[in-house]
């Protein structure tokens, strides 16, 4: 039996899980060769709908997860992933094989290519905006194109890195 992957990436309004919301929770899962991608955007953030999608997985990834993903997400949603899944935070890794910078800046280091080149954690706090006061469907769009290159490239990473 083969083991069940998960990658988790959140969008926010900010960086304070005090003060901001979530906007997108991203999960891949990655069955064999399959990978599902799971998006709970607004008021379809719950933790009930979180474990639902999380069902069956037996290793969570996140890149920088340990101090912002899960934490905000335990604030915000009183969910505590860590205590649900074992979890392995690939920027330690990076770390490990001195790469450092955020996301985007270890794909760059990497070759791992994306489509939202150029979008970062601030455009998306933009993005969300423009889709919550202008009904702005395009922005939404690109939002969650962006979350979901966050999570499938989070596999590419891992393998790169030779992580189990």
């Amino acid at each position: 039996m083969s083991i069940i992957r998960a990658y988790l990436d959140i969008e926010t309004t900010g960086c304070s899980r005090w003060r901001h919301d979530l906007t997108v929770i991203g999960i891949a899962i990655e069955r064999r060769e399959m990978m599902d991608v799971v998006q709970l955007v607004g008021e379809k953030i719950t933790d009930v709908r979180v474990i639902k999608a999380l069902a069956g997985v037996d290793m969570l990834y996140t890149y920088n997860g340990h101090r912002f993903d899960l934490p905000f997400i335990k604030h915000r949603l009183g969910l505590d992933l860590e205590r649900h899944f074992r979890h392995r935070d690939l920027m330690y890794d990076c770390w490990k094989n001195k790469l450092k910078g955020g996301l985007k800046v270890v794909e760059t280091k990497l070759g791992i290519m994306r489509q939202t080149k150029g979008i970062d954690g601030w455009m998306a706090v933009r993005l969300w905006w423009d889709y919550v006061n202008h009904n702005d469907r395009a922005a939404l769009q690109t939002l969650l194109t962006y979350n979901r290159e966050d999570v499938v490239n989070l596999k590419t990473l891992r393998l790169k890195l030779g992580v189990e």
